[in-house]
């Protein structure tokens, strides 16, 4: 049995609901960073990666950035191009075990004790970055035997995908297994359709399932020249009818990879928002939604 994580403050709830942390006197809202990653150049790299860093995004580095922001947690997700090898994710794991969750990649055919171990090192799921791969048939083996492991695990499955692909990965995700989906960056919208692309607006059908979560980060993904700024300050209103707050997290997207030069911790924080004016709503992101979503509490 995969043992459960909290953090060793002690710890309260505000009369809002809101967790807090008290470490020796002083109460902090939790707020935590649901999509960073870390990796260093010379770590092992999958065969023809489809994308590889020109520097180093190390847990200290990291560390800093979300102390200078006030960020309390983080959720590290494994970056496509170290594949199924997740040893540097669990090591950073395994350093800061109160403060940050992973998100690893696994093979399909990944064994349940390989799966526990993860479990008990900080791992609260799996993501699937398909852009540019082929789309897996979740309804064929070995997923089905997968799905079911990471069910009992309350383990999420995350999806990275153009949103016109969405419907063929959660259609069988929310009817033929009991897993949670995240999906990461509003759904990647095609940029030219934005909030008419017809794959975003089957992901707000999705709403009423009440097991999927969605990312709102990294919106210069969607769109260049503003466009992806444009269309989330277009999807934000929509995302918030349908699945409500407590469906939505954010992210910092720190490194940022391929947008280094123009994004940073803090410009993610100031769209957030922008994208949600009031203080109570950010709160409910930023802290209420990640704290359950990744086991934090």
């Amino acid at each position: 049995m995969a043992k459960s994580f909290a953090t060793t403050t002690s710890r309260s709830t505000e009369p809002t609901g809101r967790p807090i942390d008290q470490t020796a006197g002083r109460i902090t809202l939790i707020t935590v960073d649901s999509h960073a990653h870390i990796f260093e150049r010379n770590l092992p790299i999958v065969h023809s990666p489809r994308y590889l860093p020109g520097h180093d995004a190390t847990l200290e580095e990291y560390l800093g950035y979300l102390d200078a922001n006030g960020i309390s947690h983080g959720v590290l997700v494994q970056p496509s191009f170290l594949g199924s090898d997740n040893s540097y994710l669990l090591a950073a794991l395994g350093r800061k075990p109160q403060r940050l969750r992973g998100v690893a990649v696994v093979d399909p055919e990944v064994s349940e004790d390989e799966l526990s171990r993860m479990a008990d090192s900080g791992v609260v799921g799996i993501r699937l970055n398909l852009i540019g791969q082929p789309l897996p048939d979740m309804r064929a083996d070995p997923w089905p035997r997968l799905l079911r492991m990471l069910t009992a695990l309350n383990f999420h499955v995350e999806i990275h995908r153009q949103a016109g692909d969405l419907a063929q990965l959660l259609d069988p995700l929310l009817s033929a297994s009991g897993v949670n989906v995240v999906v990461d960056h509003f759904g990647r919208p095609d940029p030219a359709l934005g909030v008419d692309d017809p794959g975003f607006r089957y992901l707000l059908s999705c709403a009423a399932s009440r097991r999927v979560w969605v990312k709102v980060a990294a919106s210069y993904r969607n769109g260049p020249d503003g466009r992806g700024a444009a269309i989330a300050l277009a999807a934000m209103p929509l995302l918030r009818k349908t699945f409500g707050l407590e469906r939505l997290v954010w992210g910092s997207d720190w490194p940022h990879s391929q947008f280094e030069a123009t994004e940073s911790i803090q410009a993610a924080k100031a769209r957030l928002e922008e994208w949600l004016p009031s203080s109570a709503d950010q709160a409910i992101v930023l802290g209420e939604t990640p704290v359950h979503l990744f086991h934090f509490a």
